[in-house]
Parts: C-alpha cells; structure tokens; sequence
C-alpha cells in the first residue's frame, strides 16, 4: 500500500550543503532558521496555541536522498566511519523511507500579509528542507530522563580551536556589519571538526571549504585548531 505526503513547509536556513551541517539538533544551538509555511497551509489557525510551546519537533523529508534506496547497513561517523550497524540503529538519511527528525526551540511566530514563518534556534537541516509536520515538544513524554544512547553516547563536545588568519579576521570584520551572527556560526560549526571521521586527530593540510550563508569558509586543520584562512562571499 502507498501513501502521498505533501509538504507543509520549508525551512530557510545558513547551511548550504551537508559538509558542515550539524550532524544531530542542537550542536549549534545559536543558529537560527526560518520556517515558510506553503500558502496551502499558511493560516494562523493551524498555529493558534504554539506560542505555548518552547520547543518543536520538525519531521522532515531528506530531499537531497529522495530515491537513491536505502541501505540495511550504514556507518555512523560517531564509529569512526569504518563500523557498520544496521540502518534503524541509525539516523543515516539513507533509509527505506527518508524522513528524519529534529527537536529545535521556538522564538517566535510571525503571522502577515497571508504568510505564516516561524523563527527557529538549533536546527541541524540543510537550506530548502521539506517539512512533512510540526508537533510541540512535551516534556513529561518526551524526555526520558534515564534513557541510554547506545554508541551515540556521550554528547559530542567541540574538539577544535577556531582561529583566524590576518586576511580571515578583516574579512569577518567587514562581513559582521551585515551578518553579526557570523562568529558564532563559524565557531560552533567549524569546533565540532564536520571533516570525515578518519581524518580526526590529525593535521590536515588540505583545504575545506564550508558553506554557510552567503558566505564560503575556507578552512584547514593544524593540531587542535581550524584555521580560517578565508571568507568569500557567495554571489
């Protein structure tokens, strides 16, 4: 039996591709979103109450995964990326039907001129992610205080130093004016270390580029620090 599911809809966000999106909610917690309502479903009717509420569960479609098949086993980075376990023991996009689930905090709702957003903090979801539902987050059933995280365990902590070049510092200066938020966005994405697991605890002299915003971070690794050595802005 088959089932059609229709956005309702999409999340605008800083994270342009998957390289250096938070890999749970969450990690970036000062990372802002917007979430457009589809005009289908942009009434304040279907958000009447939610200011109630601090968080939200997003459920999501992986867009970018849509009919590539799934796989029954995957590796997780948090195994080093050389460990396979089953896909349901997993949030690995790759799955029989591609839908994830994200818990992101609620700041505010806007309601005008026929549109309906809500301004979110903590989400881990690419730019143009289709949302399939909103719920509330309630506390007293959906946290479990003693629950145990299998080999997700324990909460990842930032491993990386983020330091600036000469050239990255007055670039960030200069693009601060515009977008204030920048040095956080970069320090609390590029200290969670996004490069492929084998690379970890290691100097890396490649350079990566990151896309957040309008901006490309480009990046390399020495020791414990992620070096910017650059910041382009994407036209």
């Amino acid at each position: 039996m088959n089932y059609s599911l229709t956005p309702i809809a999409i999340i605008h966000s800083p994270f342009k591709e998957k390289f250096g999106t938070p890999r749970q909610p969450q990690l970036a917690p000062s990372i802002h979103a917007r979430i457009d309502f589809i005009p289908e479903f942009a009434t304040p009717e279907a958000v009447r109450g939610l200011e109630g509420f601090s968080h939200l569960w997003l459920i999501f479609l992986f867009h970018q995964n849509w009919q590539k098949g799934w796989r029954a086993t995957v590796r997780p980075p948090r195994l080093g990326g050389d460990q396979r376990v089953g896909v349901y023991a997993s949030r690995s996009p790759f799955r029989p039907n591609p839908i994830g689930l994200s818990a992101v905090k609620l700041l505010s709702i806007r309601c005008a001129k026929g549109q309906v957003s809500l301004e979110v903090q903590g989400a881990d979801l690419i730019d143009g992610t289709p949302l399939l539902d909103i719920k509330p987050y309630i506390p007293y059933g959906d946290s479990i205080p003693n629950a145990t995280g299998g080999f997700a365990e324990p909460l990842p902590r930032p491993t990386l130093q983020v330091v600036f070049t000469k050239i990255a510092s007055e670039q960030l200066a200069l693009y601060k004016k515009e977008t204030p938020e920048l040095d956080m966005m970069l320090q609390e994405t590029l200290s969670l270390d996004p490069r492929p697991a084998y690379r970890h605890n290691q100097d890396d002299p490649k350079e990566y580029g990151v896309l957040l915003d309008r901006y490309n971070i480009c990046w390399h690794v020495v020791g414990v620090k992620a070096v910017v050595s650059r910041i382009d802005l994407v036209t």
